[in-house]
């Protein structure tokens, strides 16, 4: 998979550049998979928004994914890689040996017609797309999809280009350096995936005009210092006047930019060398 680079034959186009789907199935998804998808438009229940700059977008059906991998020691196989509306990762459908079909994400490598297995109990091939448990899974190797408790399915590591590493294992704890830099701990028990998750070039894609941005259901992102007083505490002034506040803040006066809001947490000790 590359990247699709166009003439500039308008100004849209010319910084435009889209993703090759030359190894995707063309056509619809498994429709036992397949579930509605609504559309909140950023508001919550009592219809106020919550989450600013949502809206509109193109319609789209929600694709269960397997993060569990808890269909144990029955052989599958790859029947195709597929696009996923709402992840940037790719996804594959495997067709498993009793008749099943569920979706995983896919990693690189990943071709059709390829065995691909998951096992609670025992090792299995060093294969990416294979799942086991961390204690099976040598030092060294790059994993996606990785458990924080065990049984509650895969929650680290699942966009486009996402690869953890496994560091070191110590007792009933391995040592993951995870894609932002942080070393963490996490259970030996807990369920990790082969490789590195696919599509990569994700990340060079250029979006090229704001259109597209609402394609995929991103209203226009404004600053608050091009606001009114009323609307925000950057907002007013003549001509373009600075930001007026010496610690810039949110809508609502919450510090911002640098101010870090993370709460103390449980799963802080887990944490053995913090990102960045």
């Amino acid at each position: 998979m590359g990247i699709k680079v166009y003439k500039p034959t308008t100004p849209g186009r010319r910084f435009m550049t889209v993703t090759t789907f030359e190894e995707l199935k063309r056509g619809k998804p498994e429709k036992s998979l397949v579930i509605p998808l609504k559309q909140t438009g950023g508001r919550n229940c009592y219809g106020r928004i919550t989450s600013r700059f949502r809206g509109g977008g193109h319609k789209k059906a929600y694709r269960i994914v397997d993060f569990l991998r808890d269909k144990d020691d029955i052989p599958s196989t790859v029947v195709s890689i597929e696009y996923d509306p709402i992840r940037s990762a790719r996804i594959a459908l495997l067709k498993y040996k009793d008749g099943e079909r569920r979706y995983i994400l896919a990693p690189i490598d990943m071709k059709v017609g390829q065995a691909v297995i998951s096992s609670h109990k025992v090792q299995v091939d060093i294969v990416p797309g294979n799942a086991m448990p961390l204690k099976y899974i040598p030092s060294g190797t790059m994993v996606h999809n990785i458990e924080l408790n065990p049984g509650r399915g895969g929650q680290l590591v699942r966009s486009a280009g996402g690869g953890a590493q496994i560091m070191a294992k110590e007792g009933r704890y391995a040592h993951v350096r995870l894609p932002s830099g942080e070393v963490r701990s996490i259970d030996i028990e807990c369920m990790a995936t082969v490789g590195q998750v696919g599509n990569i070039e994700h990340e060079n894609v250029s979006i090229g005009k704001a259109g597209r941005s609402r394609w995929l259901g991103r209203r226009p992102h404004n600053r608050g210092i091009s606001m009114n007083p009323v609307d925000h505490p950057h907002g007013g002034g003549e001509g373009k006047s600075g930001q007026g506040n010496p610690h810039p803040v949110t809508p609502w006066g919450k510090l911002t930019k640098g101010f870090k809001t993370r709460k103390k947490k449980m799963s802080d000790r887990y944490i053995i060398k913090r990102r960045g």
